[in-house]
């Protein structure tokens, strides 16, 4: 497969995994589909969890990847950026790409072991927002009956645990075809492209 087309199959899914990350961290901002805890979030008694406000799927899963996956995008495209020195400038944007998918990832990871920010009962009877599971080690995930004790918002912890699964996976699948096209730009820069043969060729 001619490097320039193998850069169009890199792509096109990373179009598809920064499209994913940016929904699922604005989604996060409205735990139980409300908008109450994010309108009512304050530094003093915090509703939302702090890996949110990190932005990693939006930024670092989302925009740090749509900006290199045009780029690669255009290496595939004919009189445009389908020669070596595109190739060697995609290196450059995919390496960029494996920063912000590695960021969210992190982020991702930090949220999923710290748990939610949750209200709970805390051990003098009252109710109070924190986050229960932060000294846990991320053990909360693996037991289930623990999850019951937040209380507000409801089903938070799955809620949590479903999208920062997911930016975790989408982050890690960046990183990997990010660090593919890095590979295939070094290819490009050195081989060139189908384009640049064909132009060999032309008479």
């Amino acid at each position: 497969m001619c490097t320039g087309a193998c850069s169009k199959f890199i792509a096109i899914p990373l179009y598809v995994l920064a499209l994913v990350s940016v929904i699922c961290n604005i989604m996060l901002f409205f735990p139980d589909f409300s908008t109450d805890y994010a309108s009512a979030d304050s530094k003093s008694e915090p509703k939302l969890t702090d890996e949110v406000k990190y932005m990693g799927g939006f930024i670092g899963g989302g925009i740090m990847i749509l900006i290199p996956a045009i780029h690669i995008h255009l290496t595939s495209a004919q009189k445009c950026c389908s020669n070596r020195c595109g190739m060697f400038l995609s290196i450059g944007f995919a390496a960029i790409g494996v920063v912000g998918a590695i960021y969210s990832l992190a982020v991702a990871a930090v949220g999923l072991q710290n748990g939610p920010v949750c209200q709970y009962t805390a051990e003098n009877g009252t109710n109070i927002w924190g986050r229960p599971f932060m000294d846990s080690d991320g053990n909360y995930l693996s037991n289930k009956d623990s999850w019951k004790t937040c209380l507000v918002p409801d089903n938070v912890v799955e809620f949590n645990l479903g999208l920062f699964s997911t930016l975790l996976v989408a982050a890690a699948l960046e990183v990997i075809l990010c660090a593919f096209q890095m590979i295939n730009g070094l290819f490009g820069c050195i081989c060139g492209t189908c384009s640049d043969k064909d132009e060999d060729v032309s008479p």
